[in-house]
């Protein structure tokens, strides 16, 4: 089988509206001229258009007109690289899907450990973030978690008892795996992230994780994050105001 009718017959296995790549088609790089050349004529003839340099989508028409890509399927190839991935959503965008604010940016944080992503999708602006793990689907999740107490103070209009709250229930409901490894990645975080980590699993009875995290954190040091005894009585230990 040619590389044109190998393309024609993976692009026919694709969803309308749905992104892909050059990765996505699993075309080797020798291939990559005789591949641009199949897609181009595909694009001229309408079978699919192509979004920017490298990706492409399959048009589909509605009774108000074509039917852009979804923003989550744009996403997808700075997310995923090779099926695996590599960065996640962070940033205010990140803290309004949890409901901790009520602010909409049009710029979006993607974080990972060895990339800088920078784009646009539309009018959304993609910028970088830092991740200080390695991204996996699997530790998303908690490092999300983590980036919530990284940002606790400059969260936009969050009410900070909601904030507490919300970070103790996530934390109780973790696997006592998930709690070992969130605890375990904080301390790649600044001192901040593990003394307020240390004071929610205080709070939790969860007192062997939370002493791994204090034998991390210079007893000198202080960390504000706006947030009174009443609201988490564990502070007074953790030097956190």
């Amino acid at each position: 089988m040619n590389i044109t009718t190998s393309i024609k017959n993976k692009v026919a296995r694709i969803d309308t509206g749905e992104v892909f790549t050059y990765d996505t088609l699993s075309i080797a790089q020798s291939e990559f001229s005789a591949a641009a050349k199949a897609l181009s004529r595909m694009v001229s003839n309408g079978v699919i258009k192509r979004y920017k340099n490298g990706m492409y989508y399959k048009p589909k028409q509605t009774a108000f007109g074509e039917l852009k890509p979804r923003e989550d399927e744009l996403l997808k190839n700075y997310l995923f690289e090779n099926d695996k991935q590599i960065a996640y959503i962070t940033g205010v965008r990140l803290y309004n899907h949890l409901g901790l604010t009520t602010q909409v940016s049009n710029v979006m944080r993607l974080a990972s450990k060895d990339k800088e992503i920078k784009t646009k999708i539309g009018s959304l602006v993609i910028k970088p973030a830092k991740s200080y793990i390695s991204v996996t689907k699997k530790n998303v999740p908690l490092l999300q978690l983590l980036d919530v107490m990284k940002d606790f103070k400059n969260i936009p209009d969050m009410d900070k008892k909601l904030g507490i709250d919300f970070l103790k229930e996530k934390i109780d409901k973790l696997s006592d795996a998930d709690k070992d490894k969130l605890t375990s990645f904080a301390k790649a975080y600044p001192p901040k992230v593990r003394a307020l980590l240390g004071a929610l699993l205080e709070a939790l009875s969860l007192d062997q994780l939370s002493q791994s995290l204090k034998e991390t954190i210079n007893y000198l040091s202080s960390y504000e994050f706006g947030i009174s005894e009443k609201t988490l009585p564990a502070i007074t230990n953790w030097n956190i105001t």
